[in-house]
Order: structure tokens, then C-alpha cells, then sequence
């Protein structure tokens, strides 16, 4: 089921990072001095939350629900 899921969020969670990193991109190279540093920071923030997203969390609940099922196999 976990990889049923990941198939159909993926590309709508790649098209959304990707939407959000060519505006500030844009942002990035167009706008003020002063922006630059805060731009720079949305930027890795979301290719970092994309990345997490996608690959780290899913491996998480991946292993906790295995976990759960050695745990209750174990009580019974």
C-alpha cells in the first residue's frame, strides 16, 4: 500500500516543488539584495522537504508499521 501511495502523490509533489522552485528562482535572480538570503533559504528548505517527503518519511512509516506488527505478533 505504501508504494501505491508514494506512485500517485509523486508527480503532483514533484510539479508542486517544482512550480514553487521556479518562482523563487525567478525571485532569486530579478528581485532585491535584500531578499536573496530569505529566497536562498525557501529554496533548500523545499528541495530538502521534497526530498524528506518523498523518499526519508515513507521508509519511516515503512519500518514502524513493521514494528508494530513484530510487536503485536510477539504479545499474542
Amino acid at each position: 500500500i505504501m508504494n501505491a501511495s508514494i506512485n500517485q502523490t509523486l508527480a503532483r509533489s514533484i510539479n508542486t516543488s517544482l512550480t514553487t522552485l521556479i518562482t523563487l528562482l525567478a525571485l532569486y535572480f530579478l528581485g532585491g539584495v535584500t531578499t536573496r538570503d530569505f529566497v536562498l533559504a525557501m529554496i533548500l528548505g523545499i528541495a530538502i522537504g521534497t526530498y524528506s517527503s518523498i523518499f526519508f518519511c515513507s521508509t519511516l512509516v515503512d519500518i514502524w508499521e513493521d514494528k508494530k506488527k513484530s510487536d503485536k505478533a510477539a504479545a499474542v
